[in-house]
């Protein structure tokens, strides 16, 4: 337990940083006021307005983007973060099930991330990835690429 939030605070140490090196201050991560001049935002901007997305869903949808360009969720992870920064579960659903992400391929992210920090055995690793809310098929895809 003690290495899973120890585990926990290097990977939110290191997601502060990052947001502090690119200028990201803690109101317009919330915003999802990030500019990164990168090729996909103005793909960000309109992803949801031609659905009739509510405001809350494409703020949640935002967010969501801007996690995932940072640090690898699971899609429950993800829910359960967007929630803590007060979105209803209607809008971190949409944003979840809207933001593209490849819930395998955040499993094997997330696997990567954390064999950069510490040594796990398969079946720990398994279990870490579980434990932060990948289904089993997602956390067996990411342990059996993460040991390639």
């Amino acid at each position: 337990m003690n290495k899973i939030i120890c585990i926990c605070l290097i990977i939110l140490s290191l997601f502060i940083c990052s947001c502090e090196s690119l200028g990201i201050d803690d109101n317009s991560f919330r915003q999802g006021q990030v500019d990164n001049n990168s090729s996909d935002n103005s793909s960000n901007k309109s992803d949801s307005s031609n659905n009739n997305a509510t405001k809350g869903e494409e703020m949640a949808l935002q967010s969501a983007k801007n996690y995932l360009r940072y640090t690898a969720f699971s899609k429950k992870g993800l829910i359960n973060q967007l929630e803590f920064e007060g979105y209803s579960n209607n809008e971190a659903m949409y944003a979840v099930n809207n933001c593209g992400a490849d819930w395998k391929e955040q499993a094997v992210k997330k696997a990567q991330e954390y064999l950069r920090y510490t040594s796990f055995s398969k079946k720990g690793l398994m279990d870490q990835l579980e434990f932060e809310g990948f289904t089993k098929e997602e956390a067996t895809y990411g342990v059996e690429q993460a040991y390639k």
